[in-house]
């Protein structure tokens, strides 16, 4: 099969910045369900293996699209390095929505896409976004959460440090891998507050009515697999999947120097792709 790659397509968006996206699919005459993906936080559209699974969606019959939101701390120049953490320190949860909703905005006009199939999947907090966007968002047929986040006002830091954070006017995380300083401005935490009923993802998973697939390993180190079950009770139309052994990345790793997927990530592109064909 020829896949078709168009990567590195400029997403323009007035209320954040431009941002990159990628565009997979099979060379076919007929309109493609597209999958768009969207990775979790301090990740990446070329993060580890996300390059092999796009592939191995497009496999199936699917166009696929991932991307980087526009304040991940990627530039334009770079689309894989932390290379702008000033962006990053000024990322939230809003700028990551409108981010999502100008990718379905470009992407569901594709010539090669069908718009009446339109799927969302997102990994960790990238998961969070996407019940956010299925719940407002038509278009959306069904969606798909990899190790997938139930709460982001839990992530911030605890009550005792908030005027902390306050008075410093930031925080900082450091990148395990890059060793890098990640700073989170406290607009962060003060956007989040001025928009918590938006952002309010049990509210969404309750009022979902749409095919909704929670994936989620058994060994999970980031995030709980209570996470999954939480979301598996609030909405009633999910499934939830465990992949018994599996940690957060299904056993991706950055770089990621074989030609092929890691066995719990294959299993993982195999069930989504049977759930989804079976649902939209």
């Amino acid at each position: 099969m020829q896949i078709i790659k168009e990567q590195n397509i400029i997403i323009n968006n007035p209320e954040t910045k431009s941002f990159l996206a990628d565009c997979y699919y099979p060379e076919s005459d007929q309109k493609l369900p597209l999958l768009i993906f969207a990775h979790g936080y301090k990740g990446y559209k070329d993060w580890g293996t996300f390059n092999l699974m796009a592939e191995e969606f497009v496999k199936t019959g699917f166009a696929f699209v991932k991307f980087n939101f526009s304040h991940n701390g990627t530039t334009l120049d770079n689309s894989s390095q932390f290379d702008d953490l000033e962006a990053f320190g000024n990322n939230n949860y809003s700028k990551e929505m409108s981010d999502y909703q100008a990718v379905i905005d470009f992407f569901s006009s594709h010539p090669k896409v069908d718009p009446s199939r339109i799927t969302i999947m997102g990994h960790s907090r990238g998961g969070g976004n996407t019940i956010l966007q299925a719940y407002r968002d038509s278009r959306v047929k069904a969606l798909v959460t990899l190790a997938g986040v139930e709460n982001f006002g839990n992530r911030f830091p605890k009550k005792e440090r908030l005027a902390e954070y306050k008075a410093n006017g930031v925080f900082y995380v450091e990148n395990g891998r890059t060793k890098q300083q990640m700073p989170h401005y406290y607009q962060f935490y003060e956007d989040y507050i001025n928009h918590e009923k938006e952002l309010n993802i049990q509210f969404a998973a309750q009022h979902l009515k749409k095919p909704y697939l929670i994936v989620h390993g058994t060994t999970d180190e980031a995030v709980s697999l209570k996470s999954a079950m939480l979301l598996h009770d609030w909405v009633k139309t999910s499934e939830l999947l465990q992949i018994e052994g599996a940690n957060h990345t299904f056993g991706g790793r950055e770089p990621w120097n074989e030609d092929n997927l890691p066995i719990d990530l294959l299993f993982v592109v195999e069930s989504v792709t049977k759930y989804l064909f079976k649902n939209i």
